[in-house]
């Protein structure tokens, strides 16, 4: 999984970072020292261009509330350097105000240089003006890629000396990382591999930057290199060095979507107890990955044009501005335990006791004091764990907490915070989508599907990254002369295309001959259609579009996008066929398409307000660019814009994209109508939903996009859709459903807004989830709902503790798990 990203937060006494006080950064094998204090650090992936700027402070202010100690973010060369020697750092790729930004907020850093990423970020954070460098070879001791990376990495490392960012400086930055998970892509690359590992260790320690610096997934990373693990679960994990922390850069806390896939879910349950695991078995630094990507499962974002991420994202904590409830809360609530806990776990001694059935206690010890972690790996069955005289009952596939090894105040299973239903509403603004007035203009393809005209040709098919990434598109455009008498002439021929970019549209004589395109994983399809052609001379125009360039696996820069070859026709005459290769004719080339060259999107260009058309609105129209007005959504909730409707294509709101859309690509079969359970190991597949819906159909609009007056929505559509039922609507919590277990207190809140009702409350057992709870066998005496309502309605949050003191005594045996249960209406 291509990288993401990481975590840390403040209970304790950290000084101000001031570029006056420099920070000493050490390890050994059991905790980071940082100015002498050994640490647990947790952390969170944020990666800077995928959220604007304004959204950075709020993210970041979000993270340590959620008891966060740092922020992880890699640095992203395709972005900084799109042309050699030529970069950018302005607007969202201001890394160094996204650092000063961390540390205005008192957290530490983690600077992922790479600069390979992976990422699920378009050919892994890669520049593709390097695949066309004469000699080079990605990744391996090649001389001429291991100059650019160090320019590259040098520049980085010499900004951030300059402002005093390191923690050597007095800056936040407490580790950097160089390279990224290339131990699983090592092997292809044989002994020149290892010399490139040695090489990028030596370069690295040669920029004397006063931190550690890390490789992740790098089991033979050189010393003093630490390597850390990224993944699922990484309890198991250990470094190759006893004198290396055991570190976690990326917990995935769920799993990319690609274009036809389900929507991921990784519960909370589960990745709080990769947590605890980790630290329960001596993990001193752990990351999310992601802890945010802003802009709701956005897809392939793109800035300037310039092609981001390759696939959909799901992997939040932090989605369209709002707090992904459970999963934040409940682990904000592991992150103040183990903050609580924390010199006893970098500096007390340890025992651990392995226990039949998966079962196994860890004590720590210090100073007479001591602390317990009880866990049980058991996939079905619960354990009980007696200790010290006292029997504590752990769930299956959970990890008990007992800091002062007598009280559990804490279990991976039990969930004590609220779970937030999300609700759209209308723009109460203007009535949409009616209001919406459309107006529209074709996408000029003639010069390409009538005249051929192209900026460049070749007597071969070019890879379309020979282009550098400009652009998704390029047309490949040809002549073919057939005579009657030429042995392929029949009443049966079609045009084959071997393709291996995501899309293929092919035109013969400039008319639309049909669409292919491909699905996840696979690099090379054919699209084969029967074609009529004229005596004579025949244009041939086929326009290749990607999704973005594979981003991750060995070699993955050598897999070739666009049009492959061969391009064929074939004539059959009886069981009689004969193919005629096109691939070595002469082939014109031309890069993009006008509209998007032209910046029909843009807010001031002037070809923005020319030759749109507000009358006969076309639907179901190819290559068509749409444009329409509309009003901010009133208050400040988020926004997003639906997009059902459309086929596919690119969106811009006030001449900022909000990213590529492909609603008419839906999800595949293979979901379950089973509740999701928690236990047994997280895979991509497992807890998946919403199969045959569109991949992606709502699209975050940052509120720093819009203005208070009038707005532009600008689309570009590929395939054929309908505008007209677009419209823009306010994401906000519509049901919180709390839950507390017995002796805990449930807290409820709203968002800002007040609670109008409650639906369902009781304590004591109760069965089915948010939105379908009833009475399980037990119960309180008394009226829970009337205590619940007299507490929590017209207040914006509340707060109740789940005790028998508050609803009387209960009929539920002695060892049911009584909690309190309450649906809430916002």
């Amino acid at each position: 999984m291509a990288s993401f990203n990481s975590f840390l937060f403040f209970l304790f006494s950290l000084l101000v970072i001031s570029s006056i006080h420099a920070y000493q950064v050490s390890h050994d094998g059991r905790a980071i020292t940082i100015n002498g204090e050994r640490r647990v650090l947790l952390s969170g992936s944020i990666h800077y261009p995928r959220s604007t700027a304004e959204m950075w402070p709020d993210l970041i202010k979000k993270a340590k509330e959620g008891g966060l100690d740092a922020i992880e973010t890699y640095v992203f060369w395709n972005a900084h350097e799109p042309s050699r020697r030529e970069y950018d750092f302005s607007g969202n790729l201001d890394l160094i105000r996204f650092l000063k930004t961390i540390q205005d907020e008192g957290l530490y850093a983690v600077l992922r240089i790479g600069p390979y990423v992976c990422a699920e970020w378009n050919y892994g954070g890669f520049p593709v003006w390097l695949h066309n460098m004469p000699g080079i070879e990605l990744r391996t001791a090649n001389q001429v890629y291991m100059n650019e990376m160090q320019n590259f990495t040098q520049l980085i490392v010499d900004m951030v000396k300059q402002e005093k960012l390191f923690a050597s400086q007095g800056g936040p930055i407490i580790l950097a990382q160089i390279e990224n998970e290339y131990g699983n892509a090592q092997a292809a690359y044989g002994d020149a591999g290892r010399a490139y590992v040695e090489w990028c260790s030596n370069m690295a320690q040669s920029l004397d930057v006063g931190v550690p610096w890390i490789m992740c997934q790098q089991p033979d990373a050189p010393q003093p290199m630490i390597n850390t693990c990224n993944g699922y679960y990484c309890d198991q994990f250990t470094p190759n060095n006893p004198n290396s922390p055991k570190m976690w850069t990326e917990n995935w806390t769920g799993w990319f979507k690609n274009w036809g896939g389900k929507d991921p879910l990784r519960t909370a349950e589960d990745l709080a107890y990769s947590v605890a695991r980790f630290f329960q078995t001596g993990g001193t630094f752990q990351n999310y990955y992601m802890f945010n990507i802003i802009d709701f499962k956005i897809n392939t974002f793109t800035l300037d044009n310039v092609k981001i991420i390759v696939k959909l994202i799901s992997l939040d904590l932090y989605l369209q501005g709002n707090l992904a409830q459970p999963k934040y809360g409940h682990l904000k609530e592991l992150h103040d335990v183990l903050h609580s806990m924390e010199k006893i776990l970098t500096s007390g001694n340890v025992n651990n006791t392995d226990l039949e059935n998966s079962v196994a206690v860890t004590i720590y010890a210090l100073d007479g004091q001591k602390s317990c972690f009880f866990s049980n790996a058991n996939e079905t069955t619960d354990a009980t764990i007696t200790h010290e005289g006292d029997k504590y009952n752990v769930p299956a596939w959970s990890v008990s907490i007992l800091p002062d090894c007598k009280t559990e105040v804490y279990n991976t299973a039990k969930v004590n915070t609220q779970t937030s239903v999300m609700v759209k509403k209308s723009n109460d603004a203007e009535s949409e989508p009616s209001s919406l007035q459309w107006s529209w203009r074709p996408e000029r393809i003639d010069e390409a599907i009538v005249l051929g005209r192209g900026q460049s040709s070749a007597h071969e098919l070019l890879d379309q990254k020979v282009v550098n990434d400009t652009s998704d598109y390029m047309w490949y455009m040809t002549n073919v002369y057939i005579g009657k008498n030429d042995p392929i002439w029949s009443d049966d021929m079609s045009l084959r295309v071997n393709g291996s970019g995501h899309v293929l549209h092919a035109y013969v004589n400039g008319q639309y001959l049909g669409s292919e395109w491909a699905t996840y994983g696979i690099f090379n399809y054919v699209f084969e259609k029967k074609v009529k052609l004229n005596p004579g001379r025949n244009h041939i125009s086929l326009l290749s579009a990607t999704v973005g360039l594979q981003n991750y696996g060995p070699h993955f820069d050598t897999i070739q996008s666009g049009i492959p070859g061969p391009v064929e026709i074939i004539g059959k005459k009886g069981d009689e066929r004969i193919i005629k290769d096109l691939s070595a004719h002469k082939w014109s080339y031309k890069v993009g398409l006008d509209g998007i060259s032209n910046k029909l999107f843009a807010e001031n260009t002037k070809f923005g307000t020319m030759k749109w058309h507000s009358h006969d609105v076309p639907i179901n129209r190819r290559m068509t660019w749409y444009k329409t007005t509309f009003k901010a959504p009133l208050g400040d909730a988020p926004v997003v814009v639906d997009m059902q409707g459309l086929g596919k294509g690119m969106a811009w709101v006030n001449g900022q994209s909000i990213g590529r859309y492909w609603p008419s690509y839906l999800a595949k079969d293979g979901c379950s109508n089973d509740p999701c359970d928690y236990r047994g190991p997280y895979f991509a597949d497992k807890c998946t939903s919403k199969c045959g819906e569109p991949t992606q159909r709502w699209y975050h609009v940052p509120r720093s996009f819009l203005s208070n007056d009038e707005n532009t929505l600008v689309l570009f559509e590929e395939f054929g859709g309908n505008p007209s039922l677009i419209n823009f609507q306010t994401v906000e919590v519509g049901t919180a459903c709390g839950s507390a277990y017995e002796n805990k207190t449930m807290e409820l809140s709203c968002n800002g807004r007040p609670i109008s009702a409650i639906r369902f409350a009781n304590f004591g057992e109760t069965e089915g989830s948010c939105g379908s709870f009833a009475k399980g066998s037990c119960s309180s005496e008394k009226d829970v709902v009337s205590i619940v309502k007299k507490e929590c309605v017209g207040e914006e949050k509340c707060s109740v503790q789940a005790s028998e003191s508050v609803f009387g005594s209960t009929n539920c045996s002695n060892n049911a798990a009584k909690r309190l249960i309450v649906e809430a209406i916002c």
